[in-house]
Protein backbone atom coordinates (compact mmCIF):
# COMPACT_ATOMS: atom_id res chain seq x y z
CA UNK A 1 0.00 0.00 0.00
CA UNK A 2 2.93 2.63 0.74
CA UNK A 3 4.87 1.59 -2.22
CA UNK A 4 1.25 2.17 -4.25
CA UNK A 5 0.93 5.59 -2.36
CA UNK A 6 4.49 6.41 -3.01
CA UNK A 7 4.26 5.69 -6.86
CA UNK A 8 1.16 8.02 -7.15
CA UNK A 9 2.32 11.26 -6.02
CA UNK A 10 5.77 10.53 -7.96
CA UNK A 11 6.23 13.99 -9.87
CA UNK A 12 5.89 11.36 -13.49
CA UNK A 13 2.23 10.43 -12.12
CA UNK A 14 1.31 13.58 -11.44
CA UNK A 15 2.36 15.06 -14.53
CA UNK A 16 0.41 12.46 -16.44
CA UNK A 17 -2.80 13.16 -14.68
CA UNK A 18 -2.76 16.75 -14.92
CA UNK A 19 -2.66 16.08 -18.70
CA UNK A 20 -5.40 13.75 -18.87
CA UNK A 21 -7.50 15.69 -16.66
CA UNK A 22 -6.63 18.78 -18.73
CA UNK A 23 -7.97 16.41 -22.10
CA UNK A 24 -11.03 15.40 -20.47
CA UNK A 25 -12.05 18.82 -19.81
CA UNK A 26 -11.21 19.91 -23.04
CA UNK A 27 -8.01 22.01 -22.03
CA UNK A 28 -6.59 23.85 -25.47
CA UNK A 29 -3.37 22.35 -24.12
CA UNK A 30 -0.64 20.46 -26.56
CA UNK A 31 2.58 19.63 -26.36
CA UNK A 32 4.37 20.69 -29.97
CA UNK A 33 4.31 16.68 -32.03
CA UNK A 34 7.79 17.41 -32.76
CA UNK A 35 8.83 18.54 -29.56
CA UNK A 36 7.09 15.07 -28.36
CA UNK A 37 8.76 12.96 -30.53
CA UNK A 38 12.69 14.43 -29.40
CA UNK A 39 11.32 13.80 -25.74
CA UNK A 40 10.68 10.16 -27.22
CA UNK A 41 13.80 9.59 -28.94
CA UNK A 42 15.70 11.21 -25.54
CA UNK A 43 14.23 8.80 -23.27
CA UNK A 44 14.53 6.21 -25.41
CA UNK A 45 18.61 6.89 -26.18
CA UNK A 46 18.60 7.10 -22.78
CA UNK A 47 17.21 3.82 -21.40
CA UNK A 48 18.97 2.14 -24.06
CA UNK A 49 22.25 3.45 -22.96
CA UNK A 50 21.99 2.82 -19.62
CA UNK A 51 20.67 -0.73 -20.57
CA UNK A 52 24.06 -1.58 -22.72
CA UNK A 53 26.19 -0.42 -20.34
CA UNK A 54 25.10 -2.51 -18.08
CA UNK A 55 25.64 -5.37 -20.61
CA UNK A 56 29.09 -4.45 -20.93
CA UNK A 57 29.68 -4.41 -17.61
CA UNK A 58 28.16 -7.78 -16.95
CA UNK A 59 28.83 -10.85 -18.72
CA UNK A 60 26.24 -13.43 -20.61
CA UNK A 61 24.91 -15.49 -17.96
CA UNK A 62 22.18 -18.34 -17.81
CA UNK A 63 19.60 -15.91 -16.32
CA UNK A 64 20.24 -13.35 -19.09
CA UNK A 65 19.54 -16.17 -21.78
CA UNK A 66 16.35 -17.04 -19.33
CA UNK A 67 15.04 -13.35 -19.42
CA UNK A 68 15.06 -13.81 -23.30
CA UNK A 69 13.18 -16.84 -23.90
CA UNK A 70 10.48 -16.00 -21.25
CA UNK A 71 10.07 -12.39 -23.20
CA UNK A 72 9.75 -14.41 -26.40
CA UNK A 73 7.78 -16.13 -25.17
CA UNK A 74 5.71 -14.07 -23.85
CA UNK A 75 4.90 -11.78 -26.50
CA UNK A 76 4.42 -14.54 -28.88
CA UNK A 77 1.31 -16.31 -26.47
CA UNK A 78 -0.57 -13.50 -24.56
CA UNK A 79 -1.95 -12.44 -28.04
CA UNK A 80 -3.77 -15.78 -27.91
CA UNK A 81 -4.92 -14.88 -24.70
CA UNK A 82 -6.16 -11.49 -25.27
CA UNK A 83 -7.79 -12.32 -28.48
CA UNK A 84 -9.97 -15.39 -27.26
CA UNK A 85 -10.90 -13.03 -24.09
CA UNK A 86 -11.92 -10.19 -26.04
CA UNK A 87 -13.69 -12.75 -28.65
CA UNK A 88 -15.63 -14.33 -25.12
CA UNK A 89 -16.16 -11.08 -23.75
CA UNK A 90 -17.53 -8.42 -25.75
CA UNK A 91 -18.69 -8.12 -29.01
CA UNK A 92 -15.94 -6.93 -31.02
CA UNK A 93 -15.26 -8.57 -34.06
CA UNK A 94 -12.69 -10.79 -34.99
CA UNK A 95 -10.15 -8.41 -37.06
CA UNK A 96 -10.64 -5.67 -34.06
CA UNK A 97 -9.63 -8.14 -31.35
CA UNK A 98 -7.13 -9.37 -33.14
CA UNK A 99 -5.65 -5.72 -34.02
CA UNK A 100 -6.07 -5.16 -30.31
CA UNK A 101 -4.43 -8.91 -29.09
CA UNK A 102 -1.46 -7.73 -30.28
CA UNK A 103 -0.91 -4.58 -28.41
CA UNK A 104 -1.30 -6.72 -25.46
CA UNK A 105 1.74 -9.16 -26.67
CA UNK A 106 4.03 -6.10 -27.50
CA UNK A 107 5.03 -3.86 -24.78
CA UNK A 108 4.93 -0.08 -23.73
CA UNK A 109 7.92 1.42 -23.47
CA UNK A 110 6.79 4.59 -21.21
CA UNK A 111 5.86 1.97 -19.17
CA UNK A 112 8.34 0.56 -18.81
CA UNK A 113 10.70 3.41 -18.12
CA UNK A 114 7.85 4.40 -15.60
CA UNK A 115 8.46 0.84 -13.82
CA UNK A 116 12.40 1.13 -14.08
CA UNK A 117 12.41 4.14 -11.97
CA UNK A 118 10.54 2.54 -9.43
CA UNK A 119 11.50 -0.49 -8.93
CA UNK A 120 15.16 1.03 -8.77
CA UNK A 121 13.34 3.18 -6.02
CA UNK A 122 12.44 0.08 -3.85
CA UNK A 123 16.51 -1.06 -4.14
CA UNK A 124 16.37 -3.92 -6.35
CA UNK A 125 18.69 -3.53 -9.33
CA UNK A 126 17.56 -5.37 -12.63
CA UNK A 127 19.48 -6.26 -15.08
CA UNK A 128 20.76 -3.98 -18.48
CA UNK A 129 19.63 -6.73 -20.29
CA UNK A 130 16.14 -5.78 -19.96
CA UNK A 131 16.29 -3.05 -22.31
CA UNK A 132 17.08 -5.79 -25.08
CA UNK A 133 14.43 -7.91 -23.72
CA UNK A 134 11.71 -4.89 -24.47
CA UNK A 135 12.91 -4.13 -28.05
CA UNK A 136 12.82 -8.44 -28.58
CA UNK A 137 9.42 -8.44 -27.17
CA UNK A 138 8.08 -5.60 -29.95
CA UNK A 139 7.60 -8.13 -33.09
CA UNK A 140 6.32 -11.82 -31.98
CA UNK A 141 2.76 -10.26 -31.01
CA UNK A 142 2.29 -9.25 -34.11
CA UNK A 143 3.24 -12.47 -35.93
CA UNK A 144 0.47 -14.36 -33.35
CA UNK A 145 -2.45 -11.27 -34.00
CA UNK A 146 -1.83 -11.51 -38.04
CA UNK A 147 -2.03 -15.37 -38.26
CA UNK A 148 -5.14 -14.59 -35.75
CA UNK A 149 -6.85 -12.39 -38.28
CA UNK A 150 -6.01 -14.24 -41.40
CA UNK A 151 -7.39 -17.87 -39.93
CA UNK A 152 -10.67 -17.45 -41.26
CA UNK A 153 -10.02 -14.89 -44.22
CA UNK A 154 -10.92 -12.23 -42.19
CA UNK A 155 -8.65 -9.56 -43.29
CA UNK A 156 -10.29 -9.78 -46.68
CA UNK A 157 -7.85 -12.45 -48.49
CA UNK A 158 -3.90 -12.77 -48.38
CA UNK A 159 -1.35 -10.24 -48.25
CA UNK A 160 0.43 -9.52 -51.86
CA UNK A 161 4.36 -9.95 -51.18
CA UNK A 162 5.57 -6.33 -51.75
CA UNK A 163 3.19 -5.91 -48.35
CA UNK A 164 4.58 -8.27 -46.43
CA UNK A 165 8.00 -6.41 -47.22
CA UNK A 166 6.46 -3.53 -46.61
CA UNK A 167 4.96 -4.86 -43.21
CA UNK A 168 8.51 -6.91 -42.09
CA UNK A 169 10.35 -3.56 -43.24
CA UNK A 170 7.45 -1.56 -40.99
CA UNK A 171 7.78 -3.96 -37.50
CA UNK A 172 11.68 -4.08 -37.80
CA UNK A 173 12.85 -0.80 -38.23
CA UNK A 174 9.80 1.17 -36.43
CA UNK A 175 11.59 4.22 -35.02
CA UNK A 176 11.53 2.78 -31.38
CA UNK A 177 12.87 -0.34 -32.26
CA UNK A 178 16.08 1.43 -34.20
CA UNK A 179 16.43 3.85 -31.11
CA UNK A 180 16.25 1.36 -28.56
CA UNK A 181 18.63 -1.25 -30.11
CA UNK A 182 20.91 0.87 -31.14
CA UNK A 183 21.47 3.02 -28.32
CA UNK A 184 21.87 -0.56 -26.71
CA UNK A 185 24.87 -1.75 -29.07
CA UNK A 186 26.48 1.46 -28.74
CA UNK A 187 26.01 0.99 -24.97
CA UNK A 188 27.65 -2.07 -25.26
CA UNK A 189 30.22 -1.11 -27.19
CA UNK A 190 31.09 1.76 -24.82
CA UNK A 191 31.03 0.67 -21.79
CA UNK A 192 30.92 2.14 -18.57
CA UNK A 193 34.55 4.44 -19.37
CA UNK A 194 32.59 5.85 -22.62
CA UNK A 195 29.51 6.25 -21.07
CA UNK A 196 30.81 8.95 -18.39
CA UNK A 197 31.38 12.35 -20.42
CA UNK A 198 27.52 11.37 -21.78
CA UNK A 199 26.22 11.17 -18.27
CA UNK A 200 25.62 14.77 -17.38
CA UNK A 201 23.11 14.76 -20.64
CA UNK A 202 21.51 11.18 -20.33
CA UNK A 203 21.54 10.95 -16.27
CA UNK A 204 20.41 14.01 -14.43
CA UNK A 205 17.85 15.72 -16.69
CA UNK A 206 15.87 12.30 -17.56
CA UNK A 207 13.17 12.76 -14.95
CA UNK A 208 12.46 15.72 -15.96
CA UNK A 209 12.71 14.63 -19.59
CA UNK A 210 10.18 11.88 -18.60
CA UNK A 211 7.18 14.15 -16.64
CA UNK A 212 7.72 16.56 -20.18
CA UNK A 213 6.38 13.10 -22.03
CA UNK A 214 3.97 11.58 -19.18
CA UNK A 215 2.08 15.26 -19.52
CA UNK A 216 2.02 14.66 -23.70
CA UNK A 217 0.93 10.97 -22.72
CA UNK A 218 -1.46 12.19 -20.05
CA UNK A 219 -3.24 14.62 -23.30
CA UNK A 220 -3.60 11.73 -25.78
CA UNK A 221 -4.84 9.51 -23.69
CA UNK A 222 -7.61 11.80 -22.56
CA UNK A 223 -8.28 12.50 -26.36
CA UNK A 224 -8.52 8.64 -26.78
CA UNK A 225 -10.89 8.13 -23.70
CA UNK A 226 -13.27 10.99 -24.81
CA UNK A 227 -13.34 9.96 -28.97
CA UNK A 228 -13.36 6.38 -28.67
CA UNK A 229 -15.39 5.43 -25.90
CA UNK A 230 -18.66 4.98 -27.99
CA UNK A 231 -17.57 2.21 -30.05
CA UNK A 232 -16.59 0.19 -27.02
CA UNK A 233 -18.76 -1.59 -25.06
CA UNK A 234 -18.23 -2.64 -21.37
CA UNK A 235 -16.83 -6.02 -21.86
CA UNK A 236 -14.09 -3.90 -23.92
CA UNK A 237 -13.32 -1.35 -21.31
CA UNK A 238 -13.16 -4.43 -18.76
CA UNK A 239 -10.72 -6.25 -20.82
CA UNK A 240 -8.43 -2.99 -20.41
CA UNK A 241 -8.29 -3.22 -16.90
CA UNK A 242 -8.44 -7.10 -16.50
CA UNK A 243 -6.51 -8.23 -19.27
CA UNK A 244 -3.08 -6.27 -17.72
CA UNK A 245 -3.43 -8.33 -14.44
CA UNK A 246 -4.05 -11.72 -16.46
CA UNK A 247 -0.76 -11.58 -18.27
CA UNK A 248 1.33 -10.21 -15.00
CA UNK A 249 0.15 -13.60 -13.68
CA UNK A 250 1.32 -15.56 -16.40
CA UNK A 251 4.84 -13.65 -16.49
CA UNK A 252 5.56 -13.96 -13.01
CA UNK A 253 4.41 -17.76 -13.08
CA UNK A 254 7.25 -17.75 -15.36
CA UNK A 255 9.73 -15.80 -13.78
CA UNK A 256 9.11 -18.07 -10.73
CA UNK A 257 9.78 -21.15 -12.45
CA UNK A 258 13.24 -20.10 -14.66
CA UNK A 259 14.17 -18.35 -11.04
CA UNK A 260 14.55 -15.15 -12.09
CA UNK A 261 15.84 -12.15 -9.93
CA UNK A 262 13.47 -9.80 -8.19
CA UNK A 263 14.64 -6.52 -10.17
CA UNK A 264 14.37 -8.94 -13.38
CA UNK A 265 10.97 -10.27 -12.37
CA UNK A 266 9.99 -6.98 -11.47
CA UNK A 267 10.51 -5.04 -15.48
CA UNK A 268 9.49 -8.21 -17.25
CA UNK A 269 6.04 -8.66 -15.20
CA UNK A 270 5.73 -4.98 -16.20
CA UNK A 271 6.26 -5.79 -19.56
CA UNK A 272 3.98 -8.24 -20.15
CA UNK A 273 1.50 -6.34 -18.53
CA UNK A 274 1.51 -3.52 -20.45
CA UNK A 275 0.14 -2.68 -23.87
CA UNK A 276 2.07 -1.26 -27.18
CA UNK A 277 0.78 2.10 -28.77
CA UNK A 278 3.78 2.98 -30.67
CA UNK A 279 5.00 0.05 -32.41
CA UNK A 280 1.73 -1.83 -32.85
CA UNK A 281 -0.63 0.66 -34.58
CA UNK A 282 2.02 1.33 -37.10
CA UNK A 283 2.15 -2.34 -37.81
CA UNK A 284 -1.89 -2.92 -37.66
CA UNK A 285 -2.38 0.24 -39.95
CA UNK A 286 -0.38 -1.18 -42.93
CA UNK A 287 -1.42 -4.86 -42.08
CA UNK A 288 -5.53 -4.70 -41.35
CA UNK A 289 -6.57 -1.45 -42.39
CA UNK A 290 -9.78 -2.60 -41.49
CA UNK A 291 -9.19 -2.32 -37.58
CA UNK A 292 -10.46 0.58 -35.99
CA UNK A 293 -7.81 2.68 -34.01
CA UNK A 294 -10.51 3.97 -32.10
CA UNK A 295 -10.40 0.81 -30.49
CA UNK A 296 -7.19 -0.67 -29.98
CA UNK A 297 -5.78 2.50 -29.43
CA UNK A 298 -8.28 3.75 -26.96
CA UNK A 299 -8.25 0.21 -25.21
CA UNK A 300 -4.33 0.18 -24.79
CA UNK A 301 -3.73 4.41 -24.47
CA UNK A 302 -6.84 5.43 -23.03
CA UNK A 303 -7.60 2.82 -20.55
CA UNK A 304 -4.85 0.60 -20.03
CA UNK A 305 -1.68 2.69 -19.68
CA UNK A 306 -3.38 5.00 -17.06
CA UNK A 307 -4.41 1.73 -14.66
CA UNK A 308 -0.73 0.62 -15.31
CA UNK A 309 1.16 3.44 -14.42
CA UNK A 310 -1.35 4.46 -11.62
CA UNK A 311 -1.84 0.99 -9.94
CA UNK A 312 0.20 -1.47 -12.21
CA UNK A 313 3.53 -0.72 -11.61
CA UNK A 314 3.54 -0.97 -8.02
CA UNK A 315 1.17 -4.15 -8.06
CA UNK A 316 3.94 -5.67 -10.40
CA UNK A 317 6.85 -4.49 -8.97
CA UNK A 318 5.49 -6.50 -5.36
CA UNK A 319 5.02 -9.35 -7.73
CA UNK A 320 8.66 -9.46 -8.29
CA UNK A 321 10.11 -8.94 -5.41
CA UNK A 322 7.65 -11.80 -4.54
CA UNK A 323 8.26 -14.42 -6.84
CA UNK A 324 12.50 -13.60 -7.46
CA UNK A 325 12.41 -13.76 -3.55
Amino acid sequence: MAMALETLSSPIILFFALGLLAALARSEMTVPEAFAKGLAIYLMMAIGLKGGVEMAANPLTGEVIRAFGAGIVLSFALPLVAFAALRLTSGIDRVDAAASAAHYGSISIVTFVAATEVVQATGLMPGGHLVAVAAVMETPAIITALLLARQANAAGGPVAGSERGELLREVMLNASVVVLVGALIVGWIIGPEGFEPTKPFFVAPFQGVLCLFLLDMGLSAGRGLRQGWRQLDVGAITFGLYMPLISAAVAAALCWVLALAPGDSALLITLAASASYIAVPAAMRLALPKAKPAIYLTLSLGVTFPFNLTFGIPLYTAMGQWVGS
